[in-house]
């Protein structure tokens, strides 16, 4: 924000002066240019911005609700337990949280409202996934049951592979095109846009196995325009089309229901979740998984790490010893 801005905006009437600090009243009829002040700020992505709006949208309902024209940091306190008592998951909390945060920070940058939200903690995530994943058998008997002898089933085929084998998200699927493929040295290389990346910045090795089942389905397509999509629609509606998020999440889907895998904890997601944890069973170190999967922080690599220790954890059965004196 610019000096003329904050100028502009310190003479707003829902500003008032109280002990030399700027006190905010939230007026909702100027909630709307309050939000687009801050986006300047914050100088995000289109879409972090949707995803802060619709969190601080949920914010200032609560305000409204409550007739809060002054909240504290009690204030969101209670936002939080609100949340939380009204259901919402512990990631939905965090993230609304987190919005608030960022929100108050830049109140205060801006010396519009104290940050009342900065000692305020955003939730606790458990250090688990909701989803399974599978084991190497079971993604050999998954991928076995496909028919190969359609187009369609060399496309899902393919696709299945590339997720089981290189964890991408399905986002990632969907943003795929047919020369994201290309040869680095002696290897051959996917480039994804990852999550929150405007561009196709990362790049994974892409396994032979995965190579040639999207090459057979290639040579099956016989596409000739190499900026078309990786996998494309085989729906009447939209045919030869971008896939969407949703059908390739009911294609997985479908593709565990038919190998005899129907469990609510089995998503297209397990799909990330069985890549990571097969990478580090097999012996890759944490740095290589992290690098696989694209993770920002690696303590969220670290969580599979702490599964695999638990589950593979004696000492219950060391327990069982001594009670029973002997090991079963």
């Amino acid at each position: 924000m610019n000096k003329n801005e904050l100028a502009n905006l310190n003479m707003n009437p829902d500003f008032q002066r109280k002990d030399s600090t700027h006190q905010l009243i939230f007026q909702q009829n100027h909630l709307e240019d309050l939000f687009n002040q801050f986006v300047i700020f914050i100088d995000a992505t289109p879409n972090t911005i949707r995803t802060y709006r619709g969190s601080l949208k949920q914010w200032f309902i609560y305000l409204r609700q409550n007739q809060i024209i002054q909240p504290t940091a009690e204030t969101v306190r209670q936002y939080r337990d609100h949340l939380q008592v009204t259901g919402k998951k512990a990631t939905t909390v965090k993230n609304y949280i987190i919005a608030v945060k960022r929100f108050f920070a830049w109140t205060e940058e801006a010396g519009l409202y104290p940050n009342i939200a900065k000692f305020i903690k955003s939730g606790h995530l458990s250090k688990s996934f909701k989803k399974d994943y599978l084991t190497g058998s079971q993604a050999r008997q998954i991928l076995n049951h496909v028919d190969r002898s359609t187009l369609k089933g060399k496309r899902d085929y393919a696709m299945l592979v590339t997720m089981l084998t290189m964890g991408l998200r399905t986002i990632e699927v969907v943003r795929a095109n047919i020369d994201d493929i290309r040869t680095k040295g002696n290897t051959t290389v996917l480039y994804v846009q990852g999550k929150g990346h405007e561009d196709k910045d990362d790049l994974i090795r892409m396994p032979q196995h995965v190579e040639s089942a999207i090459r057979d389905y290639l040579s099956v397509r016989q596409t000739k325009d190499l900026s078309e999509p990786l996998f494309i629609s085989t729906s009447n509606h939209n045919a030869n089309g971008r896939m969407t998020t949703r059908s390739i999440r009911r294609i997985v889907k479908t593709a565990f229901i038919a190998a005899g895998f129907d469990s609510p904890r089995l998503t297209a997601h397990s799909t990330r979740h069985t890549a990571a944890t097969l990478s580090l069973l097999n012996g890759a170190t944490l740095q290589q998984t992290q690098e696989l999967l694209r993770h920002r922080n690696i303590g969220t690599t670290e969580i599979y790490a702490h599964n695999i220790d638990a589950t593979t954890n004696p000492a219950a059965n060391d327990v069982e010893a001594a009670i029973f004196g002997k090991h079963i």
